[in-house]
């Protein structure tokens, strides 16, 4: 008896078929890669799993039991804990991260009336050492990394005695160390029964821990592949046609320096680099978690200050005090996490597509203050064409898209208007190959702008790139282990 079976469920928002019979099984001691395109139905199953919301019809089992949790604390209570993309649910500014790992244990009432801060230091440190993670205990939850708060939500979820463990893309801001270890931690849980679903856009995840992989389409699991896995079989499988390499054409030649940095600190003891951008290249920019790949791009951009140096933008002196100087100077950003830094609560008005597209250029399009709407729903009606944005329309939740969908809705904002300089920290996290095809195809077709991306995965540099620099401890690496793709490698 599987531990987990789901039969013929399916489920709609409004018009949309979100799931149509989709149908899965697990069994303890498995994992389990859950494969499908930005779109095919992953995330509304294991919303339906965890209790988000119900299902419109079908049957789930737990043990054999009929399961239908109404919220994720009941679905919890029964055993099936999910860590999902975003970890802004996963604490609060002012908790500690000792506080954020015992959590549950306050709400549900189990922890003691009278409690010590030694206390609460001691029962999470042993959270954190059954995770095997090293995490700073008295730092304030708001302050950590996206990799940190990774961390936080994963050992917060494996102190609940799960049966079952939902992951969504767990690795897309650890370091390699860090996924390994995360993986080790995994093995050792599946060793004791425990069953785990795994969705991940990265193959190498799924080479490396999965037992078997299901492929959703469509709102459907349409296949299941067992050991030895055929990745490139269940790619094909998952968006529907032959898999074709996003490896970019070489180009020749570029045009003139766009940004021009010149001994440039990142931190005081950091060594001096300079760095140039051309107009129509794209450079990526690749290194360990912290190396300082997002601190450049913000100081780039005006929301971060270098500890020295000089820029210059199109051959004139760039000092950005702020992102609204960045961006009057025509420079555009997208930044890491785009749940908190792109996009508007889904509680919130101006969380449409529309009005994702037109946030940063209010001032420009409507000078008086009065919105018609007129330009927000032609510019998104454009973008939803141009780069193949799956939406129901331009007045459409950016919150009811999938992750690859509201990428391409940030990469539309920074489309709708020129820019001279794109900055995009990340721009793949949590991005299916299909969805990650077009939004290359997007970035690669402009020829009148320099791009900078910063990424911590090789796969993902080499397909987008023109050249490669690496960043370590805050200063870039020399040219010999740097890699140019569009003239002869150094």
């Amino acid at each position: 008896m599987p531990l987990l079976r789901v039969e013929n469920i399916t489920h709609r928002f409004g018009s949309t078929v979100a799931l149509a019979d989709a149908s899965l099984s697990i069994e303890r001691g498995e994992i389990v890669a859950l494969m499908g395109a930005n779109g095919a139905g992953k995330s509304t199953l294991v919303k339906i799993v965890s209790g988000l919301f119900p299902a419109d019809s079908g049957l789930i089992e737990l043990n054999g039991r009929p399961f239908a949790p109404k919220t994720p604390s009941e679905a919890a209570r029964a055993g099936v804990v999910t860590v999902h993309q975003s970890t802004d649910l996963a604490g609060a500014a002012g908790l500690t991260v000792a506080d954020t790992l015992l959590l549950n244990r306050f709400a549900e009432g189990s922890a003691p009336f009278f409690i010590s801060r030694r206390s609460v230091r001691r029962q999470a440190r042993a959270i954190l050492d059954t995770a095997s993670f090293d995490l700073p205990l008295d730092r304030d939850f708001a302050d950590l990394s996206t990799a940190d708060r990774q961390l936080v939500a994963i050992a917060r979820a494996l102190a609940n005695n799960a049966e079952l463990l939902i992951l969504d893309e767990p690795t897309s801001s650890l370091s390699g160390d860090e996924s390994q270890r995360l993986f080790d931690v995994l093995r050792r849980l599946r060793a004791k029964g425990l069953a785990i679903l795994y969705i991940s856009h990265r193959t190498a995840d799924l080479k490396a821990i999965a037992d078997r992989a299901v492929v959703m389409r469509g709102g459907r699991v349409v296949e299941s592949f067992s050991q030895p896995i055929d990745f490139s079989r269940a790619l094909e499988t998952m968006i529907g046609r032959k898999l074709e390499l996003a490896r970019p054409a070489a180009r020749e030649a570029v045009g003139p320096a766009v940004l021009a940095m010149r001994d440039i600190r990142l931190l005081p003891s950091s060594v001096p680099f300079d760095l140039e951008i051309a107009e129509g290249e794209v450079v990526a920019l690749t290194g360990v978690l912290g190396a300082g790949k997002s601190r450049l791009l913000s100081a780039i951009f005006g929301a971060a200050s270098l500890a020295s140096g000089t820029m210059e933008l199109e051959g004139k002196v760039y000092r950005p005090r702020s992102p609204a100087d960045g961006i009057a100077a025509g420079v555009a950003m997208a930044g890491e996490d785009r749940h908190r830094s792109s996009l508007m609560p889904a509680a919130w008005p101006g969380n449409s597509l529309a009005a994702t597209i037109s946030l940063p250029h209010l001032k420009k399009w409507y000078p008086f203050g009065l919105i018609a709407g007129g330009r927000e729903t032609r510019e998104a009606t454009i973008a939803i064409s141009r780069i193949g944005i799956k939406a129901a329309g331009p007045f459409a939740s950016v919150w009811t898209l999938s992750g690859g969908n509201q990428q391409k809705a940030v990469l539309a904002r920074w489309e709708a208007e020129p820019s001279r300089l794109l900055l995009l920290d990340e721009p793949f996290q949590g991005v299916d190959v299909g969805a990650r095809h077009d939004i290359i195809k997007a970035i690669r077709s402009r020829r009148d702008r320099a791009t900078l991306i910063a990424t911590s995965d090789p796969e993902e540099a080499l397909e987008v790139a023109d050249r490669i620099v690496t960043i370590d401890s805050h200063t870039l690496l020399p040219a010999s282990e740097t890699l140019t793709l569009y003239g002869p490698t150094i």
